[in-house]
């Protein structure tokens, strides 16, 4: 039987790597993501596997020890990847946003410096803009930089940092008000600064502490956690491409390829979710027969796997449109928009058609509903996505009376 969701046009080297992906998943990741979930166990054996293949560097070029690849193939990776377990996919994308901002906008020291251990995973990044009272207005941020000599004093608290414990590099957005005068628009005068820091909790470097682990409902085994800094110093060297007021800027080019990561994400829990749905109803039997033998059911599965299908071509789309170079921002939020979207209707059809199975911890759909609601929030909510793309469409279909 043919799988949903095929992409045409692909390498023979891309699907070479989509198939090495796809069978790790099949074999290291599906027989242990739902136990593993269920202690919320970070899942140590399953990262140094995905190391081992290389997918710590998939985008990062050659000439640091990355395979170069594109976000097409890296989008879809994270597709086979969040079919197994959507929690390890989360610890692939903050590192390759960090990795991805460090690529386009870094000094030459700066990818010199950290690129080729990324590449290699033994640096693991993580990237920080929320805090506790900001919500999806950046520009809001509150913690900042302030310059003392040569290097940068930072205070502030951050919020839903990703791999806040494991990661070892964390790109920061702070206001830096020095060399912006009074008035200035607030981002313009924000930074992204790149703060190394020992893995683990607690104070993580003088002036840096990492509380313990945020409990969720989904979205478990990787970390989430605040971030605290206190009199953090910071070398001005450490300023994301040498200079202050960059640092809005360079955050949303690397959450706007983070957006098609999570409608990647979407899709390949989408997918895993129609794949429980369509074998659960072929072997539960109701009034005689398999219950997929029902037009009720069968009209489910039907829109389903057209869903599957759409949300698949939305995110290739998006990544094939930034892989060419040109602004991709309405193509990223529909996609993202779109998929995560669809991936919630998609799990609640599948756990509808386990019945009362569906509510039991045995059956792995229960896992999936609880993790598909984080993709509608993650990366900027829906309200935000349909702000972005209703601006993007009056740019092009300016009104000319």
């Amino acid at each position: 039987m043919a799988r949903l969701a095929q992409t045409a046009g692909l390498t023979d080297i891309q699907r070479e790597i989509l198939s090495t992906v796809r069978d790790f998943v099949d074999k290291e990741i599906l027989p242990v993501a739902t136990e593993l979930e269920h202690r919320d166990e970070y899942p140590q054996a399953i990262v140094d596997g995905l190391k081992e293949l290389g997918l710590f560097g998939l985008m990062i070029p050659e000439e640091y020890g990355g395979l170069g690849e594109s976000l097409l193939t890296y989008a879809l990776c994270v597709e086979e990847i969040a079919r197994g377990w959507m929690s390890v996919s989360g610890i692939i994308n903050t590192h390759f946003i960090v990795a991805y901002m460090l690529k386009q906008h870094g000094t030459q020291e700066q990818k010199d410096h950290f690129l080729p251990r990324m590449a290699a995973g033994d640096i693991r990044g993580a990237f920080s803009m929320s805090e506790p009272a900001l919500g999806s207005d950046v520009s809001a941020i509150t913690s900042k930089a302030v310059k003392d000599g040569d290097e940068y004093v930072l205070t502030g608290q951050k919020m839903w940092l990703t791999n806040g414990g494991t990661s070892s590099l964390v790109a920061v957005l702070v206001r830096s008000d020095e060399g912006h005068p009074e008035g200035t628009a607030p981002h313009k005068s924000m930074t992204t600064f790149l703060v190394e820091k020992e893995p683990g909790f607690g104070e993580v470097r003088p002036g840096l502490t990492i509380p313990g682990k945020i409990d969720k409902m989904g979205y478990k085994g990787v970390d989430t956690t605040e971030l605290i800094m206190d009199g953090l110093r910071i070398p001005a060297d450490r300023v994301l491409g040498g200079k202050t007021g960059r640092g809005f800027y360079q955050m949303m080019d690397g959450v706007e390829v983070g957006r098609v990561n999570v409608a990647a994400r979407g899709c390949g829990v989408a997918q895993r979710a129609f794949e429980l749905g369509v074998s659960y109803a072929q072997q539960r039997h109701t009034f005689g027969k398999p219950i997929a033998q029902h037009q009720a059911i069968q009209f489910k599965l039907a829109e389903m796997a057209t869903k599957v299908e759409a949300a698949h071509a939305m995110m290739v789309n998006a990544a094939r449109k930034k892989d060419s170079g040109e602004r991709n921002d309405l193509q990223a939020g529909m996609a993202k928009y779109l998929a995560s979207e669809y991936c919630k209707e998609v799990v609640e059809d599948a756990f509808r058609i386990h019945g009362g199975y569906g509510f039991s911890k045995e059956y792995e759909i229960e896992r999936l509903y609880r993790e598909a609601p984080m993709l509608l929030i993650g990366e900027g909510t829906a309200e935000i996505q349909k702000m972005i793309i209703g601006r993007r469409l009056l740019e092009e279909y300016r009104f000319q009376g």
